[in-house]
């Protein structure tokens, strides 16, 4: 049940998006009293996740079946992120966003294929590789968001005048409404997972 439900989610999350996207609904607030609505699916969709993973016994048990390469593999995906980087080179997207976020999307993808090899060959700093790619992970997250906040034409624009950023405008937008909740789900789960562990060590 659990697994046909997560599949339903995220079935019907992605032409939602996609819906949203094209109206132009997912766009930053253009006054400082407009909903946040480009981040309503982006942490929603992270929480949503997470609570159908750590909060129902049929997600905790799905969890519980997969070992910590397999929770820090989905990361490896974000070597997509270099997406950004190329839209930075034909002048679809600010530097000031792209190359933070691409190279840091890059960089996460490589710490993650990094501590998942390590994991598999039982290397003994293999837990400290998935540490380490979580938080570079996360990092990115915070900082491309922010960015792609303060690049984008709206009330809370900061940078970028002569280039507004166009990562909430379709397609563009299933990047952080889609697939960054997540991977910032797998993030969570990941150091979750690393905490049971140390926990159950102190506990012998």
């Amino acid at each position: 049940m659990g697994v046909a439900a997560t599949a339903v989610l995220l079935g019907l999350w992605f032409p939602l998006i996609s819906v949203l996207a094209k109206a132009g609904i997912l766009m930053p607030p253009l006054e400082y009293t407009d909903p946040p609505y480009a981040l309503m699916p982006l942490l929603g969709g992270a929480f949503l996740l997470w609570s159908m993973g750590r909060l129902t016994a049929t997600g905790r048990a799905i969890l519980g079946g997969l070992s910590h390469s397999h929770l820090i593999s989905i990361q490896s995906l974000r070597l997509i992120g270099g997406v950004f980087v190329i839209g930075w080179l034909t002048g679809d997207l600010p530097w000031q966003f792209a190359l933070p976020a691409g190279i840091g999307d890059i960089l996460a993808g490589v710490a993650a294929i990094q501590a998942m090899r390590a994991l598999n060959r039982g290397d003994a700093n293999a837990e400290s590789l998935v540490r380490r790619a979580s938080y570079i992970g996360l990092v990115d997250f915070a900082v491309a968001v922010s960015l792609g906040i303060a690049t984008s034409a709206g009330a809370l624009q900061l940078m970028s005048f002569d280039n507004p950023n166009i990562i909430n405008a379709y397609p563009l937008a299933l990047f952080p409404e889609y697939f960054v909740p997540v991977f910032i789900a797998f993030q969570l789960f990941s150091l979750g997972a690393l905490r049971r562990k140390s926990r159950q060590l102190a506990a012998v």
